[in-house]
C-alpha cells in the first residue's frame, strides 16, 4: 500500500470508529433512558440518558492528556494505537451490556463506565490525528490534509445517523427498544480491527522526529499557559463554538424533533443524515478554500453567519418538515467553513513540542463544558422553561462571544500567508 494511502486511512479509520460510536448513543437516547434510567416522568429519565451522555465527555480531557502527553513525549504512531484500542472494547462491549430490568442499579454505572472509557479514547483520538497529518502534509496543503480527520469523523457520525434511521425505519419500536441499538453497535468491531491494522503500518511525522533531538523541559499543557496564553484563550473559545455548533445540530436534533416538534423518528434522522452529508461534502472543498485564502477569513464569515442567522433557522424549523430540512441544510452549509479550518488552525498555533497536549486538553475541555452538556442543557430549557428555541438562542450566543476573540486575538496561521512562528511547523 503506497504511504499516502497509509497516512490516508490512519486519519481516517480511527475517526469514523471514533465518532460513529461516540454518537449513536445520542440517536438512541431514548432507548438508553427507558431501558438504563427508568424513571416515573419521561423527561428526566432524557436528561439522565443525556448526562451519561456528557459523563463521556467529562473523560475526554483526561484521555486527552494522557494521550496527548504520550503523542509529545513518544511518538503521534504510539498514541494512536493506543486510542483506537480505548475505543474498541468498550464499543463491543455495549452490544451485551444487560439493562436496569437484569442487574438494577449496575445498569447505569456499567453504562456509565464504558462512556468514560469512550471518553478516555475520544479526548486523544482526533487532535493527536490532526498534528499527525498536518506534519506530514505540505505547507500549501495543511488544512486540505488536516481535514481528512474530520471528514472520516463526519463520515462516522453519518453512518452512525443513516444506521440509525435504517434501524428506526424498519423495525418496531418495540425491537428497536430491547435489540435495535445493540444492532448498531456491530460495524464497531470490524472498524476497530481494520484501523488498529492500518495504524500498524504507518510512519511517525518527520516534525516529531526533528524535535526528539531536543525535547522540551517542562509539562507540555504548563508551557503553553505560560508561552502561548493567547492561543490558550482561542482554543478554548473556538472550541466551544465546536461543541455547541456540533452537539446541538447533528446530535441533539434528531431527538429535539422527534420529542418537540412532532417528527417521526424515521425523518427525524433522515433530516440529519442529509445534513451530515451535506456537511461533510463541503469539508475537503472549504479546507481547500482555506488552504487558498487563510484560516481567519472562513472563521469570521463562518461566525458571522452562526451568530446572524441561527435563531431565525430554529423558529423556520418549527412550521414544517421542509422548512425544517432546508433550515438543517442551511446550518450544515455554515458549519462545513467553520468546522473544517478548526482543527488545522488549533494545531498551528502551538509549537510542535507541546503541540498534541496542549490541542488535545484545550479542545476537550472546552468540549466536555459546552458540547457534551449540549444536549442536556437544551432538553432543560426546552421541557422545563418551554424555551422551544434555546438551541438556536444558545448556538448565536457562543459564537457571537467567538467573533469577538477571533477579531482581536487570531493570527493568520497560515504558514505561508500568515506572521508564525519558525517554530510550528
Amino acid at each position: 500500500m503506497a504511504s499516502r494511502r497509509v497516512l490516508f486511512f490512519t486519519g481516517i479509520t480511527g475517526n469514523v470508529l471514533e465518532w460513529y460510536d461516540f454518537v449513536i448513543y445520542g440517536y438512541f437516547a431514548k432507548e438508553f433512558a427507558r431501558l438504563f434510567f427508568p424513571t416515573t416522568d419521561p423527561a428526566v429519565s432524557l436528561i439522565l440518558s443525556f448526562s451519561a451522555f456528557a459523563m463521556g465527555f467529562f473523560a475526554r480531557p483526561l484521555g486527552a492528556l494522557l494521550i496527548g502527553y504520550i503523542a509529545d513525549k513518544c511518538g503521534r504512531k504510539p498514541a494512536l494505537l493506543i486510542s483506537i484500542l480505548l475505543m474498541g472494547v468498550p464499543s463491543f462491549l455495549m452490544i451485551f451490556l444487560p439493562t436496569y430490568e437484569v442487574i438494577g442499579i449496575l445498569a447505569p454505572l456499567l453504562l456509565t463506565s464504558l462512556r468514560l472509557l469512550q471518553g478516555l479514547s475520544a479526548g486523544g483520538e482526533y487532535t493527536t490525528s490532526v498534528a499527525f497529518l498536518l506534519e506530514h502534509s505540505p505547507p500549501d496543503k495543511r488544512a486540505l490534509w488536516s481535514s481528512v480527520n474530520l471528514f472520516g469523523a463526519i463520515l462516522g457520525i453519518l453512518l452512525g445517523s443513516l444506521v440509525a434511521t435504517l434501524i428506526y425505519h424498519f423495525f418496531s419500536p418495540e425491537f428497536v427498544t430491547y435489540y435495535g441499538w445493540r444492532l448498531a453497535y456491530l460495524p464497531t468491531i470490524f472498524l476497530a480491527v481494520v484501523g488498529y491494522i492500518i495504524r500498524r503500518h504507518t510512519y511517525e511525522t518527520p516534525a516529531f522526529v526533528r524535535e526528539k533531538l531536543s525535547p522540551m523541559r517542562g509539562f507540555p499543557l504548563i508551557v503553553a499557559i505560560k508561552q502561548n496564553p493567547q492561543a490558550f484563550i482561542l482554543a478554548l473559545v473556538l472550541s466551544m463554538v465546536q461543541g455547541v455548533a456540533f452537539y446541538i445540530l447533528f446530535v441533539y436534533y434528531p431527538t429535539y424533533f422527534s420529542r418537540y416538534l412532532g417528527i417521526s423518528p424515521d425523518l427525524a434522522l433522515l433530516s440529519n443524515t442529509l445534513a451530515m452529508a451535506l456537511l461533510n461534502a463541503l469539508v475537503l472543498p472549504c479546507a481547500y478554500l482555506s488552504d487558498r485564502l487563510g484560516r481567519k477569513p472562513l472563521f469570521i464569515f463562518s461566525l458571522s453567519l452562526y451568530f446572524l442567522f441561527s435563531y431565525f433557522l430554529n423558529t423556520l424549523m418549527l412550521k414544517n418538515f421542509s422548512l425544517l430540512l432546508l433550515s438543517h441544510l442551511i446550518y450544515a452549509f455554515i458549519s462545513g467553513f467553520f468546522m473544517s479550518v478548526l482543527p488545522v488552525t488549533l494545531a498551528e498555533i502551538f509549537p510542535v513540542k507541546i503541540r498534541t497536549t496542549s490541542f488535545s486538553v484545550l479542545y476537550n475541555v472546552s468540549l466536555a463544558i459546552f458540547g457534551g452538556t449540549a444536549p442536556m442543557v437544551a432538553t432543560f430549557f426546552v421541557e422545563k422553561k418551554n424555551f422551544i428555541t434555546f438551541p438556536g438562542f444558545y448556538l448565536s450566543l457562543v459564537a457571537g462571544i467567538a467573533i469577538i476573540f477571533t477579531l482581536l486575538l487570531l493570527p493568520e496561521t497560515h504558514p505561508l500567508k500568515g506572521n508564525t512562528s519558525p517554530q510550528r511547523s
